[in-house]
Formats: C-alpha cells, structure tokens, sequence
C-alpha cells in the first residue's frame, strides 16, 4: 500500500519546547530487520512497544516516527488521563451505564500501565501525576449539566465531590467559576516529558526507536517490508499506531472523523503576576459542557504557565491553516481574559493545533486486519488512556494474550460516515453550534 499522504501538525508542539532539545533522531538508513515492526510513536505505539517488551523480551522490536517522539498529536494535548466515561460527543460525557462500567474499567488499566511506566523508566513527578480531574462549571447550566453527571456517577457506584466557588478559586485564583465537580481517579501528565521519557526508557530495554522516518510505502511479501525516504524494514509483524492516519494507509476509509482541537499557553509568568494570580501552582479542570473550555497551570520546567484549550474543527484533509491557528487564537484570548482579568498583559507564547480521531460510533479500532497486520487507532479524543489502552491491547491480539478488554474492543466496526460534503459541512455546523450553546463555559 501506498501512503497517499502525511499529516500536518500545525503550530509548536509547546509541552516539547518548554523541555530541553532532544538528542538528534537516529534516522531509518539502508535495510534493517525486525521481529515486531510498530509504526507511530505516540501513546498507543509506546504502549504496544512497552508490551511487546514484556511478553516477548528475546524478540526484537522496532519504532517508526514520522517526526520526532513529544511533536506529533501525543505532545500537543490538554495531558488529562481520564479514567471516567468521557464521550466528547455527548452532552454530559456519559453514556449507558454498562458500557461506562466497561469503559472506566478499561481505563483503569491502561493508566495503572502508564503509571507502570513512569515508575519503571523513573520519570519525573512532573510527568505524571494522579491528580484527579475537576469538571468546571461557570453557569448555572453548568452546573446542572455536572449535577446530571453526579447522578449518573452515583449509578455507577463511583465518589465524587460537589467543590463551591470558594473551593474554586482558592484552587485556580480565579472567581470566573461558580462550582466544580472533582472525582479521583484521573492522571495529568506532562505530554511531552511522559512520551519522551517513555521511549528513552523503551530504547534502555532494547526497543529501536528511528524518528524522522515517516512509512511512505507497506507491502506483504511474505513479511512486511516497510519504505521510508531513507530506507528499508522487514517485519513479520507489523502494529499501525498511526490513530486516524490509517486512512492514509487505505484503511477504514469513510469511517473516521479526523478533527482538529487547539490550544494557546501563555509565557512564563513573573513572580508578581504568580502573585496576583493566586491558587495553587498545579492544577487543571476540564469544561462541563464538553464544548467549553479546558484550562491547566503548570508549574515546572519551563516556568509557571497557563493553557488554554477549546475550539473543535472537522478536518478531512489532515491539514489546518496558519490563518485558522490566528483566528482561533483570539478565542483563546477572550476565554483567557474572561478567566484571569488580574493578569491582563500576559502574552501567549505558543500556539497549536492537534489532531483528534472519532468513529460516529465510539469505537476503536484494534484488530487484525491482514496477515500479522494489527491495528491500534481511533482513540475518539482521549488519546492519552484511550491510546495507551489500544497499543496494550494490539500487543496482546498480536501475541494471543486473550482479556474482557480485548474482547470488548476487537472485531468493532466503525460507522460510515455521510458523504464528504455533507459529513464536512454537518460536522462543523454541530461543532460551531455547541461551542456558541457553551455560552460562558467556552
């Protein structure tokens, strides 16, 4: 199969930048075999990378990147692991209680594997922390929209804790929020200093990792020969890590929804601007309409910053504009303002655009889909647990390790979607709509 093409992430992948500069990539030059070929470093391909290494620690296994690990779509987002049903589609994030269950189950694990992760690799605190998650509400509709979504925790059995406005602003310094809606079991992650630790940690436990070296060509002769610009691999086994790029391999074709998310960080605040602020020095809250805004403080290697992410936009072409980039950036600006008017003046310093991948379905796609050809994609906007559940899960189809998980994922089909002008224009329509009903959660 021929790549038909290669995305393009638009804008600095910021999380990165606030890190120190990578070693040069070790490009894939010449010819070169493998036991395990897995193409796509991000969180899924990391996690297959990091199973296969478990299960089959004589074979050897080999990472593609079509750029460089913390660039791509898994350092360019908002760095929640959600453990909880969180369906951007939806109104409220929730769906029907069993397939929740199954899904905060599913998610449980792949966290307690990335958290597996970090403590093998020994990274950094910053890089991963079992925060919680706080779900912000700035209206009254909010707030309703959260309390509906208590109702549905409580069916499930979870806690969770109902945070007034004053809990709210002695956490973030802001009184822009009248309540919250914490639960407990959530990570936040540094998304570039995770994934690049991640992978250092891989290529100590002998995994090969060549960045920089995007597949342009897949092709079965027997074992599957991989071609980038530069060369050659052969594999008998081969892992697309690749989310709704595995259109470009000529899979799930009118299946997938490639859509565009955004975020604006600011630069780094000065000491005074620390203390107009107020609130704590690391937190984050997600929006109760799920079309609102996230917002996230850091605090650690790049300084004390704050991101801002909102804005959804439906993209078949895998390809953004500087212009949209600008133009979206003003949202970010009013949504910063509206938040923070105690730190008019502050700039922002980077801003991005990340892919997403959806099924109208909300399924993911993990299966066999040709001899020793597996796949690990469509993590429906929640990469970081969604991506690290498919790599784990792609690994053990790939190796016969059988689970409730893997049975709950393989052999689901992702819905057709209409026809292209009509699934463009509907989709964006919708996104447009629910960003202008978020009212004052935007």
């Amino acid at each position: 199969m021929e790549v038909s093409r290669l995305p393009r992430d638009p804008g600095p992948a910021a999380w990165n930048r606030l890190l120190p500069q990578a070693a040069p990539p070790t490009r894939l030059e010449g010819t070169a075999t493998t036991d395990w070929l897995i193409i796509g470093a991000g969180f899924a391909g990391l996690a297959a990378a990091r199973r296969l290494s478990q299960t089959c620690p004589g074979d050897r296994i080999t990472l593609l990147d079509a750029t460089r690990v913390g660039e791509g779509p898994a350092g360019r987002n908002s760095g929640f692991m959600i453990d909880l049903p969180h369906d951007l589609a939806s109104d409220s994030y929730s769906g029907s209680l069993e397939r929740d269950r199954a899904q905060t189950e599913d998610n449980r694990m792949a966290i307690a594997f990335a958290e597996d992760m970090v403590r093998a690799f020994g990274l950094p605190d910053e890089a991963f922390r079992r925060t919680g998650k706080i779900n912000a509400a700035a209206t009254a509709k909010g707030a309703k929209i959260n309390a509906g979504y208590a109702r549905h925790l409580a069916a499930l059995g979870e806690p969770y804790e109902v945070m007034d406005a004053r809990a709210m602003q002695a956490l973030t310094g802001t009184s822009f929020y009248t309540s919250g809606l914490f639960t407990p079991g959530a990570a936040t992650i540094q998304p570039a200093m995770f994934v690049r630790g991640v992978a250092e940690g891989l290529r100590s436990n002998r995994v090969v990792l060549h960045e920089d070296s995007p597949v342009t060509k897949l092709e079965r002769h027997g074992d599957w020969v991989a071609t980038t610009p530069k060369g050659q691999i052969t594999a008998s086994r081969v892992i697309l890590a690749v989310n709704g790029h595995l259109n470009s391999f000529g899979f799930a074709q009118g299946r997938l929804m490639h859509v565009f998310t955004y975020a604006s960080m600011t630069r780094a605040l000065t000491s005074d601007e620390i203390a107009r602020l107020g609130g704590q020095p690391n937190w984050g809250v997600l929006p109760a309409d799920p079309q609102g805004t996230t917002v996230r403080r850091v605090s650690g290697v790049g300084g004390d910053r704050i991101v801002i992410r909102n804005r959804f936009t439906f993209d078949p072409s895998l390809e953004v504009s500087d212009a949209r980039i600008a133009r979206v950036g003003r949202d970010h600006d009013r949504s910063f303002q509206a938040r923070f008017p105690m730190l008019d003046g502050v700039e922002m310093e980077h801003r991005w655009g990340g892919r997403l991948c959806l099924s109208l379905n909300g399924v993911q796609l993990v299966d066999e889909v040709d001899e020793g050809l597996f796949t690990a994609c469509c993590q429906n906007g929640l990469g970081t647990t969604r991506g690290t559940l498919a790599g784990m899960l792609a690994a053990d189809l790939a190796t016969g390790q059988g689970s409730p998980a893997l049975d709950r994922m393989r052999g689901a089909v992702a819905k057709r979607l209409p026809p292209k002008p009509i699934a463009s224009v509907g989709a964006n329509l919708r996104l447009a709509w629910g960003a202008r009903r978020a009212g004052r959660e935007f």
